[in-house]
């Protein structure tokens, strides 16, 4: 059983780190920050695929350099979409905060 004081200080904690900002700023958000996160991990991949030569090269001859920009480039596009997560229009609400559901059980 959760107390009410557990949850206010789980929304506190939460709350922190959610950024609400009007619809249209939302809406924009979301569609570049996806669109960011797709091409970095497309081209992320491609890279790694050049720098391995479709995963059949020995290890002498990857090309480490394209393999790093690669890796570096999924990581940048999951970290614009985790970062593009946090924010949330006016009125969005998130579904597990309903009174008989506390947010903690994934």
């Amino acid at each position: 059983m959760v107390s009410s004081e557990s949850r206010e200080s789980e929304a506190d904690d939460r709350g922190s780190r959610e950024i609400v900002v009007p619809m249209r700023v939302y809406k924009t958000v979301t569609v570049f920050s996806t669109l960011l996160a797709m091409v970095g991990a497309i081209l992320g991949f491609a890279l790694l695929d050049s720098a391995t030569n479709r995963a059949t090269a020995e290890l002498s001859e990857v090309n480490v350099a394209l393999a790093v920009a690669g890796l570096a480039s999924i990581l940048l596009g999951a970290g614009v979409y985790a970062f593009a997560t946090r924010f949330r229009a006016e009125g969005m609400g998130n579904a597990k905060d309903g009174d008989d559901e506390g947010s903690h059980n994934g």
